[in-house]
């Protein structure tokens, strides 16, 4: 079992350092490690292309361009939205980043003014136009179960629950 490689449908359970120049912006190694099924289009595009073929306590260190990653920053992303459809706060203050309901689901936006009904959001993700490096440590691999495959994502502690 233990020389088993990443590759379509494995679970992968994984430790990561997400870091910009040196910077360590967070990291999974204060909680568990993180869960995803391989081959789904769960994580960035070049990120699982490294992974694939590994095993069991490799290491990588993947630095990704902001177009791998969280994409460039775009200038026509400030948006009027509802404070009530923001979570994460009480009080909000310019330069907070907050939770945006949206219909596509929870988006991270920054706020750029806030009012009593409505604040301006700047919709870009908070490392839009960063060059960010993972460095990741993978813990564990097994086969998916056909449920996992049929979801599209993987299910336990780390991963996802319905």
């Amino acid at each position: 079992m233990s020389d088993m490689q990443i590759q379509e449908n494995s679970v992968v359970q994984f430790h990561y350092t997400l870091s910009e120049n040196g910077n360590e912006l967070e990291s999974s190694r204060q909680g568990s490690p993180l869960l995803y099924l391989h081959g789904h289009n769960q994580m960035f595009a070049k990120v699982e292309a490294e992974l694939t073929g590994k095993s069991v306590g490799d290491k990588l260190s993947i630095t990704l361009a902001p177009v791998d990653a969280y994409g460039e920053v775009k200038s026509d992303a400030i948006e009027s939205v509802q404070v009530k459809n923001l979570s994460g706060a009480k009080k909000w203050k310019p330069g907070m980043v907050a939770w945006l309901r949206t219909a596509q689901g929870e988006q991270q936006v920054t706020i750029v003014k806030v009012g009593m009904f409505k604040a301006e959001v700047d919709t870009n993700h908070p490392l839009a136009g960063k060059t960010v490096t993972f460095d990741i440590e993978v813990m564990q691999i097994r086969e998916a179960s056909a449920d996992e495959i049929a979801h599209g994502h993987a299910h336990g502690e780390g991963g996802h629950h319905h």
